[in-house]
């Protein structure tokens, strides 16, 4: 019975931890979409508001599947939540196996949707920020070069550009922007008009894309292990939720065993032939 009672609550401590970390995600996707103004990016690979709020009701669902399922003992929540966590485990070990057999599918795809970020830059206040943090974090600026930026109507270097930003790239590629106390967001205004040698000087040329994958080579142990923990947990969870599926049917056939004996006992017995039936 201990041990029961160890896989259940255990069960429910994970579930319940990952539905709290979901209800957060949830709210904080929902006060950052209500908060950006209306008929702004609204694809959920490029909104990170949008994004929180998908994953974190997808989590929600799943979770308290598991929750109520362990705490509850019900079989049915129990064996739902056990497929859905091991069609997505399978889907994450197929999409791992596809982007290694795959590698340059997979780059193509990601550049693709890196350029729609640029592309929609302004259109997005978390976009914009989350698009600053990566360039700031890795050192880097644009898809594969600083020059990327001029696809961005903002940034576009022509003669018809009426932007004061044209021909520029946003202040977070700058090279000088860590040793500065007061923020100069117009440091990267012009380097298209520059000689790559000259604008290297002032802003980082290379792309995110090259600077990124190089990072993940370099922290492969860290990855792998972050990946393997992912996984790990998630088959742990699965055979909490199989181990106690099993045990709750082990209980219920032992009770309809019991309940079954004492009613083949019970019509098993002699009465007499005067017996007052009102007794039994």
């Amino acid at each position: 019975m201990r041990g029961y009672r160890t896989i259940k609550y255990t069960l429910f401590v994970f579930c319940y931890f990952f539905w709290v970390v979901s209800a957060i995600l949830i709210a904080v996707g929902t006060y950052a979409k209500i908060a950006k103004e209306k008929n702004v990016v609204d694809t959920v690979m490029v909104d990170p508001a949008l994004l929180l709020i998908v994953v974190g009701s997808v989590m929600f669902l799943i979770t308290f599947l598991g929750c109520f399922g362990a705490l509850r003992n019900i079989i049915c929540l129990l064996k739902t939540f056990l497929a859905i966590l091991t069609m997505i485990l399978f889907l994450q070990i197929a999409a791992g196996v596809v982007g290694y057999l795959f590698t340059d599918m997979v780059m193509e795809r990601t550049e693709k949707l890196m350029m729609t970020a640029i592309v929609r830059y302004r259109e997005d206040p978390d976009l914009e920020n989350a698009i600053n943090f990566v360039q700031k974090k890795f050192q880097c600026c644009g898809v594969e070069s600083y020059k990327d930026w001029s696809r961005n109507v903002y940034f576009e270097c022509s003669d018809t550009n009426p932007s004061l930003e044209a021909c520029g790239v946003p202040f977070s590629c700058c090279v000088g922007l860590q040793n500065q106390t007061v923020l100069n967001t117009m440091c990267g205004y012009g380097v298209h008009q520059l000689e790559e040698s000259s604008a290297a000087q002032e802003v980082f040329t290379i792309g995110c894309l090259e600077k990124i994958v190089w990072w993940a080579k370099n922290n492969l142990l860290l990855v792998a292990g972050l990946t393997a923990g992912l996984l790990l947990l998630e088959v742990g969870m699965i055979s909490l939720a199989a181990a106690q599926i099993s045990r709750i049917k082990k209980v219920r056939l032992q009770r309809e065993n019991e309940y079954r004996s004492r009613q083949e006992r019970k019509e098993s017995t002699w009465l007499p032939a005067f017996a007052d039936f009102d007794d039994y």
